[in-house]
């Protein structure tokens, strides 16, 4: 971190505040970012659309304005730099001359094919409602039987407010849960 005089602003409505910057050694399309920390210390009010900064000082409303084509020109040389260097980063990792391989299916053969992830522990179907034996839950086998006697009567006590099909899902207006295309009905289709 090094702290640093910060100047917004031109004439009268110039205004300085000493700011804390954190310096990284990284490739940006960015000299500086100026976060919410720094525009709270200017009370600052950002417009993006606008490329503006607007804040207020003794003189007036001080005024940073962007702009567009010097921004975009700096945008696409820090992409061009970035990519660049992101190549010749792969392209060092071979010595000259010698060319790659294509993986072959018979190149794969005998590797290591990923396991499928399981449950950490056994689970045990716990039936919430005793009378109707397919509405059932599932719960750690791992827990002691305490806390199972828990879990299980707090299931049952709340059973009332499980989902099992989409008619159980009362008082829920279908305006909320139906998917509409936000179409204009005036205008006419087109294929």
């Amino acid at each position: 971190m090094v702290s640093l005089p910060l100047a917004m602003g031109r004439g009268t409505t110039r205004k300085t505040c000493l700011l804390k910057f954190l310096v990284v050694d990284v490739p940006s399309a960015y000299n500086v970012i100026l976060g919410r920390p720094t525009l709270n210390t200017f009370q600052a009010v950002v417009s993006t659309y606008h490329m503006k900064i607007k804040f207020p000082t003794p003189g007036g409303v001080g005024e940073v304005q962007g702009d567009p084509l010097q921004s975009r020109e700096c945008y696409v040389e820090a992409v061009r730099k970035g990519q660049k260097r992101n190549v010749d980063d792969v392209l060092a990792q071979f010595p000259p001359g010698k060319k790659g391989k294509t993986l072959e299916e018979k190149d794969l053969e005998g590797a290591e094919t990923p396991a499928k992830v399981q449950p950490v522990e056994e689970l045990l179907n716990i039936e919430i409602m005793p009378e109707n034996p397919n509405k059932t839950t599932r719960i750690g086998s791992h827990l002691d039987e305490e806390a199972k006697k828990v879990v299980i009567l707090c299931l049952r006590r709340n059973a009332d407010i499980f989902a099992w099909t989409p008619q159980d899902l009362e008082g829920i207006d279908p305006q909320v849960i139906t998917h509409h295309l936000n179409i204009d009905p005036n205008y006419k289709p087109i294929k």
